[in-house]
């Protein structure tokens, strides 16, 4: 909700990990989260593991942990504890998987297990607390909160916020603000008190205390204004008669780009919405809950290395509340970060069709149908969003994208187009894709229209080093503009050295201008970013051989032809001729060698 992370979050994150991880102040056994959720131990770690007595059922664990199949390694791990009950370490492993996979009862109990065992781990606190609040048992929740560490990142954040829910629970409301009420001793926390303190306040009928909080947050400057948070006002001021204020509030925010869809569903509701007929949405102390912990989740997010911790609060979120739309969105925006797409995408099939992100999901899950290669599930996905909504840009845009990537180059130009007369022209991600477009022109082989396309982007985009090095590749391969080609491919190397496909373009110049000693130094640095590229393999084979280097010539392009050729560009047959009968000598490109070789001069050098 703002726009800076409480200075408490940012100086004592490390404690938050610790006390609750790693060699923690409470409990130096204690596993490390990122580990018992990510699993990037070496098989050394494993090694140094102490064996469990079911050591079958415990190397079946590790497999599966390792490959990301989490709901398996629990399981295993489970079955492994049962002949070895006294495996601390197993144990925290357990609570800490199974909490990541919303498991939450199971959870506790092994949570409650490792606490018998010595385990002082917070999180063991918070699981047990979570749990018991949502079976109603208020008071061990409160007591389990209690036990919490003793730093403020959790007697001025965590500790407070769920504590206030549990005491709204309990039905005290006086208490639950009370505990709330530290929250806005820290100027990064105001914003969340204001929030949560307008929740407890609305859901207690405390409709006065409810709008000044509220109003609170709306008229701060300092403030962004989140979904959820326009989603709780809108429906307050529906509630009590005020909808006039509710779509006032939304108009304000619909230039929101990042929620944009989200926001006009959520405006065609409002607009439609009577005041007899709109429920509360936080009708319940586990709603509550919920948001709160779903407050934790986000300000862990934006902290360094805080994924896993976030993966833990955003799963307890979901099971204080299962139709939590927006904390499945990011469970599912977690697991994508982890490249587990499948999983995302089985979390936002459970999101309804009711929600106002629905759209929005359904592009994402086409997104991750990309990631995973399936083309065709997600060209289906993105032609059913768009025969439902034929004005959606980001469907028109991602389904360009498909159709370039399948090779459909014509039908790609066709929905990119859509896409830009949907965006407004002075949208500062037009370049996108007069980018993307000049890229499907040129591979479906009309240059003209790509050139004119691209050099659109490159005056958008303000040069953005993506369209300097198409741009400038693709005239060299037409042996055209070399200067300016070398011009271009210059200064985005300069601005993205590390970028492999951009050192590709660079060596390729050179060696087109008949420097081979320098094509292949950027060409070998190129394989070495990119080591599975199939096009930067075959050139440096071609750098190898005119720089009188044969055997490694003929060594790239045999490792040419074992690789997936992405860029289209590679003839096969062509190098499987240069493996038998190798290559010509190249006559190289003329060119301005004094321009050249300034432009050369400014290339970044690296130790």
């Amino acid at each position: 909700m703002a726009k800076y992370v409480s200075l408490v979050v940012v100086l004592l994150s490390l404690i938050i990990f610790n006390s609750c991880a790693e060699k923690g102040l409470s409990h130096p056994q204690t596993q490390v989260p990122s580990q018992a959720v990510s699993e990037q131990n070496s098989p050394q770690k494993a090694a140094n593991d102490s064996h469990p007595k079911d050591y079958g059922a415990y190397l079946a664990g590790r497999v599966a942990h390792l490959r990301q199949d989490f709901n398996s390694a629990a399981n295993y791990y489970m079955a492994s504890l049962q002949t070895d009950p006294e495996n601390a370490e197993l144990l925290e492993r357990i609570y800490v998987i199974l909490a990541s996979q919303g498991r939450i009862s199971e959870a506790a109990k092994y949570a409650k297990l490792s606490q018998q065992k010595g385990d002082t781990n917070n999180f063991t606190h918070i699981i047990i607390a979570v749990d018991d609040a949502k079976a109603g048992r208020y008071p061990q929740a409160l007591s389990s909160l209690k036990k919490l560490g003793g730093n403020p990142v959790y007697t001025k954040f965590i500790t407070p916020l769920l504590a206030s829910w549990v005491y709204v629970g309990m039905g005290n409301q006086e208490k639950a603000i009370e505990t709330i009420s530290i929250l806005n001793e820290d100027k990064g926390f105001k914003s969340l008190y204001h929030f949560h303190a307008g929740m407890i306040a609305d859901y207690f009928g405390n409709n006065k205390e409810a709008q000044k909080h509220y109003e609170a947050l709306i008229n701060d400057e300092k403030t962004e204004m989140s979904f959820r948070t326009l989603q709780i006002i809108s429906n307050f001021y529906i509630r009590t008669g005020q909808k006039e204020k509710a779509v006032a509030l939304l108009e304000r925010f619909n230039n929101e780009l990042l929620f944009l869809d989200m926001l006009q569903n959520l405006m065609q509701k409002t607009a439609a919405a009577t005041q007899e007929n709109t429920q509360a949405i936080i009708d319940s102390s586990d709603i509550g809950l919920s948001e709160a912990l779903f407050s934790i989740a986000a300000n862990m997010r934006q902290i360094s290395s805080g994924t896993d911790i976030a993966h833990i609060f955003i799963c307890l979120s979901i099971y204080s509340n299962p139709k939590y739309d927006l904390a499945q969105l990011m469970l599912a925006d977690i697991l994508e970060s982890r490249e587990m797409y499948q999983d995302a995408i089985d979390v936002y099939d459970d999101i309804s069709p009711d929600s106002e992100s629905y759209n929005t999901v359904q592009i994402k899950k086409a997104a991750d149908y990309v990631l995973m290669q399936d083309y065709q599930a997600a060209e289906n996905l993105l032609k059913t969003i768009i025969k439902k909504n034929p004005n959606s840009f980001q469907a028109n845009l991602d389904l360009g994208d498909v159709m370039r990537l399948r090779g459909k180059y014509s039908d790609a130009i066709e929905y990119y187009g859509k896409a830009l007369s949907l965006m407004a022209p002075n949208s500062s991600h037009a370049w996108v894709i007069h980018y993307a477009l000049g890229i499907a022109y040129e591979q479906n082989g009309d240059w003209d229209q790509a050139e004119s396309s691209l050099k659109q982007a490159l005056i958008l985009s303000q040069n953005h080093y993506y369209v300097q090095n198409y741009l400038g590749y693709s005239w060299l391969k037409r042996g055209q503009n070399i200067e300016d080609a070398m011009s271009l491919i210059i200064d985005a190397y300069n601005q993205a050295p590390n970028d492999g496909h951009i050192t590709d373009s660079l060596g390729w110049a050179f060696y087109k201008i008949g420097n081979y000693e320098e094509a292949v130094f950027y060409l070998e640095k190129a394989s070495e970013l990119e080591p599975a590229n199939a096009l930067i393999s075959d050139h440096l084979g071609n750098a190898y051989w005119q720089n009188g280097r044969k055997a490694e010539a003929v060594f790239q392009w045999n490792h040419t032809l074992k690789m997936k050729d992405d860029s289209h560009e590679v003839d096969m047959k062509q190098v499987e001729n240069k493996i038998e009968n190798g290559m010509k000598k190249e006559q190289p490109l003329s060119y301005d060698k004094k321009l050249i070789d300034e432009l050369v001069k400014s290339i970044s050098k690296e130790e």
